[in-house]
C-alpha cells in the first residue's frame, strides 16, 4: 500500500520525504511526480513504507502538522481513477454506417 502526501512545498526532495517518514518506519519508496513542462515538483507526493503498522503510524502522526511552511495532507493512497478518453464521447463517431447530418 501507498501513502498520499498532498500541500508539499514545491522544494521537497526525495530525501527530506524519506527523512520525515522514517521517524515511524522503514521507508521503501518516495515519488514525487513533477510537471512535465517545467519539471517542477507538483506538490504532492507517494511514500511506500515497510509494514502497514508503520504506514498508519504515519498517516495517524503526519496528517495536518505543519512542514516547510505548509499544513501537509496524509493519507492511504487511492488507486488512479481512469478518466476516460479524452475524445468527447462518441462526439463524432458514425454509429451503423447512418449519420444524422444533412447537407
Amino acid at each position: 500500500m501507498s501513502i498520499y502526501v498532498g500541500n508539499l512545498s514545491y522544494n521537497v526532495t526525495p530525501d527530506d520525504l524519506t527523512k520525515v517518514f522514517s521517524e515511524y518506519g522503514t521507508v521503501s519508496q518516495v515519488q514525487l511526480p513533477t510537471d512535465r513542462e517545467t519539471g517542477r515538483a507538483r506538490g504532492f507526493g507517494f511514500v511506500e513504507m515497510e509494514s502497514a503498522a508503520a504506514e498508519d503510524a504515519a498517516i495517524q502522526a503526519l496528517d495536518g502538522a505543519e512542514w516547510m511552511g505548509r499544513v501537509m495532507k496524509v493519507n492511504k493512497a487511492r488507486p488512479k481513477e481512469d478518466k476516460g478518453s479524452r475524445s468527447g464521447g462518441n462526439w463524432g463517431k458514425n454509429d451503423g454506417g447512418y449519420s444524422p447530418r444533412r447537407y
